[in-house]
């Protein structure tokens, strides 16, 4: 599940026509002005791998003085200027029976619904004090843009209150960043039980599938060329069959080894027959840098389940997921420990990228090619489905958790015990 940002509309998007001290929306689209940084705010949000979501109440409909298409159009207006995910509105007014009217979190639950959000790493940006308390019903981190309205105080106080919505996203990314750290950092904090990304093994050696295939917490497989040439593998069929064996029905992903779209989709074909748990591996290009989509779609319409793999911008996740449009199950493989590799840091892509996939019915996305056991808790801070471990860094989760003082002096011992054990002299 991702995190979301929800959105009051009047005087946090867009700015608001204070009367009295009262804030109201504008009378029709024409007259919608962009608050100050909106679209700069609305983009870092975005950017940052969050779902926005705006919630408004408009109680001019029930009362009878804005017709509901006035408040579409405008809410259209926003969808073309700003990158946002959804606009849910509360047609009803003070003396209706509703869940969704603000103060209430009914609008704020309904969003988390439809996206799939965590409302427990999600923030409410509003311009009131019943937008407050809807974000803090809803479980929310709760962010006011103070305009100063006269309006009545409340008892339930804002984690941040702020000047403008720039501002409010700028707290927003600094403190989630800080969340995100504390929850793959901090020794009081990191637990197996609590993840919620799927632990995949990433190997080719059937005595070290079959150890893993014992371990509840690997939730499937996956495997490569180069891996297999590694573990000395002659007979591919004779290997997979086999893995397909000791995996039972949790999935496993094989890769063609083709370079040829038709040759691709054959043996693609193939491997699909293997099992039911198959997921085939189709690389995003061929050797050439010729793109796989029309690969992937020929064989989406087939119903065979992929995993495309070898990506690492977030402009192929986007080409990728339209492509499996229509898919019974895939997964994108995004090769984030080689995007750190190249020095920058994968976090942010993949959590955007995460969201593109959950756009797409039944498609997941893997942090593909770890390089410490730390990336899967970022992974999962992220919101990425799936991230697959070689069995050396599987190995390392009955460290989780432990106690550093310990683990410092385990080490000490273990530099003690080398040294006399190569009898060293100085």
């Amino acid at each position: 599940m991702r995190p979301a940002v929800f959105l009051d509309r009047d005087g946090v998007l867009n700015e608001a026509v204070v009367r009295d001290g009262k804030p109201y929306p504008p009378a029709g689209p024409d007259e919608v002005v962009l608050c100050g940084g909106a679209p700069e705010a609305a983009r870092a949000l975005h950017d940052a791998g969050f779902a926005l979501v705006v919630v408004t109440n408009q109680p001019d409909v029930a009362r009878g003085t804005t017709p509901r298409a006035v408040v579409d159009a405008i809410n259209a207006r926003l969808l073309e200027r700003l990158p946002l995910d959804d606009v849910l509105v509360c047609a009803h007014d003070e003396r209706d029976a509703c869940e969704c009217r603000k103060p209430k979190p009914g609008l704020i639950r309904e969003g988390a619904r439809r996206h799939g959000v965590d409302l427990a790493r999600s923030y409410l940006v509003g311009d009131r004090w019943r937008d407050v308390e809807a974000g803090a019903a809803a479980g929310c981190r709760t962010v006011l843009v103070d305009r100063g309205y006269a309006e009545r105080p409340s008892s339930v106080a804002p984690d941040a209150r702020v000047a403008s919505v720039l501002e409010a996203a700028r707290w927003i990314i600094a403190d989630f960043r800080k969340t995100m750290q504390q929850l793959y950092a901090s020794p009081d904090t990191v637990s197996l039980d609590a993840l919620r990304v799927k632990l995949f093994a990433d190997g080719a050696d059937l005595e070290g599938i079959a150890k893993l295939a014992a371990n509840s917490r690997i939730a499937g497989f996956t495997t490569n060329p180069t891996l297999m040439r590694k573990a000395g593998i002659a007979d591919y069929e004779a290997f997979a069959r086999r893995a397909l064996e000791i995996v039972g029905a949790r999935p496993i992903s094989f890769e063609v080894f083709a370079d040829e779209a038709a040759e691709m989709v054959r043996q693609a074909r193939k491997l699909a027959g293997w099992g039911d748990g198959v997921y085939v591996k189709i690389p995003v290009s061929d050797t050439r840098g010729g793109s796989t989509e029309a690969v992937v779609r020929e064989l989406t319409r087939d119903g065979v389940k992929l995993n495309v793999t070898a990506l690492m911008t977030g402009a192929q996740v986007e080409r990728v997921a339209t492509s499996l449009a229509g898919t019974p199950g895939a997964y994108v493989s995004v090769f984030a420990g080689r995007v750190a590799d190249t020095g920058r840091d994968p976090v942010a892509m993949m959590a955007r990228s995460a969201r593109t996939c959950e756009t797409v019915p039944h498609v997941e996305l893997i942090w593909a090619s770890p390089r410490e056991l730390l990336n899967v808790f970022q992974a999962d801070a992220a919101g990425v489905h799936v991230i697959t471990a070689t069995h050396d860094i599987l190995a390392k989760l009955e460290l989780v958790g432990k106690d550093l003082d310990e683990y410092s002096l385990d080490t000490v011992k273990m530099f003690h015990r080398d040294a006399a054990a190569a009898g060293f002299t100085l």
